[in-house]
C-alpha cells in the first residue's frame, strides 16, 4: 500500500493514510474463545483502498463466512466496513486502532455493540470481547500467517 500524500492530504488515486493503522491486521488469524472458533484473514485488494477480511467461524455450532470490505469514508472521517455474509446479512461495522488496541463498532462510532481487544507487544495476539446491552463473549486472535 502507498502513502503518497500532497499538502497532507492523499494525492489523487494514492489510499487515505488512516488505512495504514490497519496493517497491524493483514495475515491470517485463529479466533477462538467460549463457544466459537475459526479463522478470519486479512489482505489489501490491490491498489490498497480497501483491507478485505475473509471469515470462516462456526459459533454455537452455526457456521458463518462471508467477506467484508474495510475503507477509508470521507464524509465521517472512519474505517467504514460492510460485511457480506453467506446468510445473506449485511452488516456495517467501524474499525479504529489505535494505541495497541483495536475497537470495532457495530453500526456507528460510539455504539453500545462493539469489539474490543487489546494487541500484545509483538501484534500477534489480540485478547478482547464482544459486548452489546445484555451479552457478549470474550475473544482471542492469534496471528497463524503473516
Amino acid at each position: 500500500m502507498t502513502d503518497e500524500t500532497i499538502g497532507g492530504t492523499p494525492s489523487a488515486g494514492a489510499p487515505h493514510p488512516t488505512l495504514r493503522t490497519l496493517d497491524v491486521l493483514v495475515g491470517t488469524w485463529q479466533v477462538s474463545g467460549p463457544g466459537h472458533h475459526g479463522t478470519v484473514t486479512y489482505e489489501w485488494m490491490p491498489g490498497g483502498h480497501f483491507l478485505v477480511q475473509h471469515v470462516d467461524l462456526v459459533q454455537d455450532d452455526q457456521t458463518t463466512t462471508g467477506v467484508e470490505y474495510i475503507g477509508y469514508d470521507a464524509e465521517s472521517g472512519t474505517l467504514k466496513s460492510h460485511f457480506f455474509g453467506s446468510t445473506g446479512d449485511i452488516l456495517e461495522y467501524v474499525y479504529e486502532v489505535a494505541d495497541g488496541e483495536l475497537t470495532i463498532w457495530f453500526g456507528q462510532p460510539g455504539s453500545p455493540a462493539r469489539y474490543r481487544g487489546t494487541f500484545d507487544a509483538e501484534g500477534t495476539t489480540a485478547t478482547g470481547a464482544w459486548a452489546w446491552p445484555g451479552g457478549g463473549y470474550a475473544s482471542t486472535m492469534t496471528r497463524v500467517r503473516p
